[in-house]
């Protein structure tokens, strides 16, 4: 059985660096995509404070679809180029939104979401896997520190994926 690890951290990047570390034993020699998804959200969303919501879309070659996360139900389909997620995908560049009222186009799937960063997930062949999603009710809750956790933790995962 895989436990969270509680513990205080004297940084953001030792916290990022800590659930690395944990994703990377979790997902160790699991090749189920789903399975590995719900656990990396759940992970991330009971580890990270000021969340509510922390999550995946998947491309399914037309749009962004929601796959397994944690949080208030969301939108189910987003497309490509629209709100964060839609731009995350198009772009293939990390978005980090202070405060998502001001983005042009968000999509309100929770009016609680204040903040938001959005990681694209591009497999080792180029194709669009999809996008990791993590919502705050806090406004400007993510910032520089968060982005490269958020990546590095996406670069664990897609190591998962590529396996």
């Amino acid at each position: 059985m895989f436990e969270v690890a509680t513990q205080t951290y004297t940084s953001k990047r030792e916290h990022y660096e800590d659930l690395c570390a944990q994703a990377r034993g979790m997902l160790a020699d699991e090749p189920n995509l789903i399975a590995n998804a719900a656990n990396f959200a759940a992970l991330v969303f009971n580890s990270l404070p000021e969340l509510n919501w922390a999550g995946f879309y998947l491309y399914d070659g037309k749009e962004l679809v929601v796959g397994p996360f944690q949080g208030k139900p969301a939108c189910i389909r987003i497309a490509i180029g629209r709100g964060v997620c839609g731009t995350a995908a198009q772009t293939r560049e990390t978005q980090l939104v202070g405060d998502v009222h001001a983005f042009e186009g968000h999509i309100a799937c929770d009016a609680a979401s204040n903040s938001e960063i959005v990681v694209p997930l591009v497999k080792a062949d180029g194709t669009l896997l999809g996008v990791w999603d993590v919502d705050s009710p806090v406004v400007a809750r993510f910032d520089e520190e968060d982005r490269a956790g958020m990546e590095a933790l996406c670069a664990v995962f897609m190591e998962a994926v590529n396996t």
